[in-house]
C-alpha cells in the first residue's frame, strides 16, 4: 500500500523509498531526472527525483541505499541543490557536468559482490544502462530493471498529459509532413533498416508537423513512433487528436495508437526485419522489448539532423520572430528603467520582472508560451546559473548592482532565448569588468569564421580566451542548438568542453545556436551575455576557397546591450566597432516595431560608444 504523501518531507519519503527496497531485496536504488522520452524537461508524472529530494533542479540523479541518499549534480546547480537540500539528509555529489556518470563510478566502488542495484529500465537511456550494466558485473553487482517503486510510494502520483494535440501549420510549417516522412524513410533506406523507432518528443513533433502542451515551456507531446516504409504509427494518449486531426494524419499514412501499445509493437515485430534505433534516444526497457530475431541498427535519428538544419524558409521566420521578441524586450526595458527611476514606485521584486517580459512578449503575434522560467536574479542570485525566483524566495530589487534577466518565447515562427544585464543604482569598476570581459567573448564567437563541420565543443574556447586572460572561467558551456517552435535546448550541436566532439556535433549551415559566456561571483553578482546566432556561409554558396566551405555566424537576437556597464578602456577598435554595428542593426530593425517610450529607450540605448 502507498502511503499518502503530500504533506511529507524529503526525509519522510526517502524512508518510504528505503522500506519498498527492502521489501524487494533492492540494495541501491537509482532515481534519474528522466521519463520515457529521455527529455530534459518532464511532464510531472516523471518528476520523481525532484518529488523525492526536493531539489528543482532539471539535472541530477538520485542514489538511495540503506544508509546513504545522495544526488549528483553539475556546477550550474551546486548553490540551488545546497539549499533546497539542506535538512533533507540528501547529499550534495558534485559532479563537473550534466553528462558525468561518475554516479556510476560510486556505485561500482560502493556496492558489494552479491548485492542488486535496480532502476526503472523505462526511464533509463539505453547508452547509459550499458555502462552501468558492464560497471556492475565487473564487480558482481546484480542490475535490475524492472521495478518501478516510485509507483509504489508516491500516492498521488500524476498521470499522463492530457492537453490536446495541434498542427504546426504553414505558413510557419515550411515543409509538408509527407515530404518529411519521405525523407526519413529515405534516410533510413540508406541505414538498410525497413522501421525506425523514435521517443524522443522534438524528433517526433518535427516528424509530424504537430504539437502539444504536454511538457512546460517545449511545444512537445508525449508519444513514441514507429516509422515503416508504407504507413507510421503515433503512440499516443487517448482522446488528445480530434477527430479532423485524426483523419489529415491519416491522408499522410499516419495512424494513431494507444500510448501504452509502443512496447507490444516492438515486442510483434517480424523475426528477420530491420529495426533503426538511437541508442542516446532510446530507452532500455524499449529496448528490451524489441522481439527477438529482429536485426537492430543503431545510428542517430535521422530527424535530430534534419531539425537542427533550419530551412531558408524557417531561417527567415525566425528572422521575423526576432524583430517581435526584440520590441516586446523594448517596451519591457523601457517600463524597467521608467520604474526603477521612479521614487515614488512600489517595491520591484524578481517575480515582477517575470510577469512582466512576459506579458509584454504575448501581445505580440505569434506568440504561445515562455521558452523556459524566466531567471531573473538580482545581485547574489544573479550568480545562480539556473536561479528561479518563488513566492517563497525572491529579493526585492533595490539599492546598487546588476540585474541579470534570461528570458525567452515560444512563437509558431521560432524559438528565442536572450540574457541581458542591466545596472541598478550604481556599479563598481569591478562590475563593468567583468560586464566587459562577458562581452569580449560573446563577441569573439560571435565574429568566427570556422570551416564547415567543425566539432561545436572545438568552438568553446574562443568564448573564454578573453575571460581566461583575466584568470576567471565560468562553469557551464557556452552555447546549446534551439529549435524552430520547438525545444529551447536541441542538438546535435553544442558548444561546450564537457562534451566530447563526437562527428554529430558538426557545425553544418542552417543550425541555431547560442552564444553566451558568463563570470559569477558567488554571493555577489553574476554576467551572463546571450544572443542566439545562425550558421550561414562565410563566402556565397558555390564560392569556396581552397580550403574548402567555411562557415560564420549571423547573429539572430535583437536587443540592445547596455553600454553603461562598460569599461571602455578594455576593449579594442574592432570590438567597439562590432558593438555599434550591432546596435545600428538593432535599432533599425526594431524601429518599424516600437512606438513611446518603448521606441525613446530604443534610441537611447542603441547610441554608439
Amino acid at each position: 500500500m502507498s502511503t499518502p504523501t503530500h504533506t511529507s518531507s524529503p526525509a519522510a519519503r526517502v524512508k518510504l523509498l528505503r522500506a519498498a527496497m527492502a521489501r524487494h531485496g533492492i540494495d541501491a536504488y537509482i532515481v534519474p531526472s528522466s521519463d520515457p522520452h529521455l527529455s530534459e524537461y518532464l511532464p510531472r508524472r516523471w518528476q520523481g527525483r525532484e518529488w523525492l529530494s526536493g531539489f528543482t533542479g532539471s539535472v541530477g540523479t538520485l542514489i538511495a541505499t540503506a544508509d546513504f541518499a545522495g544526488v549528483w549534480t553539475d556546477g550550474r546547480y551546486w548553490t540551488q541543490a545546497e539549499t533546497e537540500l539542506a535538512g533533507s539528509g540528501i547529499a550534495l555529489m558534485k559532479i563537473p557536468s550534466g553528462a558525468s556518470l561518475l554516479h556510476i563510478d560510486w556505485l561500482a566502488k560502493t556496492m558489494q559482490p552479491g548485492q542488486t542495484v535496480a532502476v526503472d529500465a523505462r526511464v533509463l537511456g539505453l547508452a547509459v544502462a550499458r555502462l552501468l550494466k558492464d560497471a556492475l558485473q565487473a564487480r558482481d553487482v546484480k542490475l535490475r530493471t524492472d521495478i518501478d517503486l516510485l509507483d509504489q510510494i508516491w500516492s498521488e502520483r500524476p498521470g499522463l498529459p492530457t492537453e490536446a494535440l495541434y498542427e504546426h501549420a504553414a505558413p510557419h510549417a515550411t515543409l509538408a509532413r509527407a515530404d518529411k516522412l519521405a525523407a526519413t524513410r529515405a534516410a533510413m533506406a540508406q541505414l538498410g533498416a525497413e522501421r525506425h523507432f523514435m521517443s524522443t518528443l522534438d524528433d517526433i513533433a518535427y516528424l509530424l508537423n504537430l504539437r502539444g502542451a504536454d511538457v512546460p515551456f517545449n511545444p512537445v507531446f508525449v508519444a513514441h513512433a514507429l516509422i515503416e516504409q508504407d504507413g507510421a504509427t503515433l503512440f499516443v494518449a487517448e482522446n488528445k487528436a480530434a477527430p479532423e486531426l485524426r483523419a489529415r494524419l491519416l491522408e499522410d499514412g499516419v495512424r494513431l495508437a494507444p500510448y501504452a501499445q509502443a512496447a507490444a509493437a516492438l515486442s510483434a515485430l517480424p523475426a528477420g526485419s530491420t529495426l533503426l534505433v538511437d541508442p542516446r534516444r532510446i530507452t532500455a526497457g524499449m529496448r528490451e522489448a524489441v522481439a527477438g530475431g529482429v536485426n537492430v541498427v543503431e545510428a542517430i535519428n535521422p530527424t535530430t539532423f534534419a531539425k537542427s538544419r533550419k530551412t531558408e524558409s524557417e531561417a527567415a521566420n525566425v528572422r521575423a520572430t526576432m524583430e517581435q521578441d526584440g520590441a516586446a524586450l523594448c517596451e519591457f526595458f523601457a517600463w524597467l528603467e521608467a520604474t526603477l527611476a521612479d521614487p515614488q514606485r512600489a517595491p520591484l521584486t524578481e517575480l515582477t520582472i517575470d510577469e512582466r517580459i512576459t506579458a509584454a512578449r504575448a501581445r505580440r503575434p505569434g506568440f504561445v508560451s515562455p521558452s523556459f522560467g524566466t531567471i531573473a536574479g538580482f545581485n547574489a542570485n544573479g550568480a545562480i546559473m539556473h536561479y528561479r525566483a518563488s513566492q517563497a524566495s525572491h529579493a526585492v530589487i533595490e539599492g546598487d548592482g546588476l540585474l541579470l534577466i534570461d528570458s525567452g518565447g515560444q512563437y509558431l515562427g521560432g524559438t528565442t532565448d536572450i540574457t541581458r544585464v542591466v545596472p541598478v543604482g550604481n556599479i563598481t569598476d569591478a562590475h563593468r569588468r567583468d560586464f566587459t570581459l562577458v562581452l569580449k567573448g560573446m563577441m569573439a564567437l560571435s565574429s568566427a569564421c570556422f570551416p564547415r563541420g567543425t566539432k561545436g565543443p572545438m568552438l568553446d574556447a574562443i568564448a573564454r580566451a578573453p575571460i581566461w586572460a583575466a584568470g576567471v572561467d565560468y562553469g557551464h558551456g557556452t552555447g546549446h542548438g534551439v529549435g524552430y517552435f520547438m525545444n529551447v535546448h536541441e542538438g546535435p550541436q553544442v558548444i561546450s568542453p564537457s562534451a566530447a566532439p563526437d562527428p554529430h556535433t558538426a557545425m553544418e549551415p542552417g543550425m541555431i545556436t547560442s552564444i553566451e559566456p558568463g563570470i559569477y561571483k558567488p554571493g555577489r553578482w553574476g554576467i551572463r551575455i546571450e544572443n542566439l546566432v545562425l550558421n550561414v556561409p562565410a563566402k556565397e554558396e558555390g564560392n569556396a576557397g581552397e580550403f574548402g566551405e567555411f562557415l560564420r555566424f549571423e547573429t539572430l537576437t535583437l536587443c540592445p546591450i547596455d553600454t553603461r556597464c562598460l569599461d571602455l578602456s578594455l576593449l579594442q577598435p574592432h570590438e567597439k566597432a562590432w558593438l555599434n554595428d550591432y546596435h545600428v542593426q538593432v535599432r533599425e530593425r526594431l524601429l518599424p516595431h516600437v512606438a513611446g517610450s518603448a521606441r525613446e529607450w530604443l534610441e537611447l540605448r542603441t547610441e554608439a560608444i
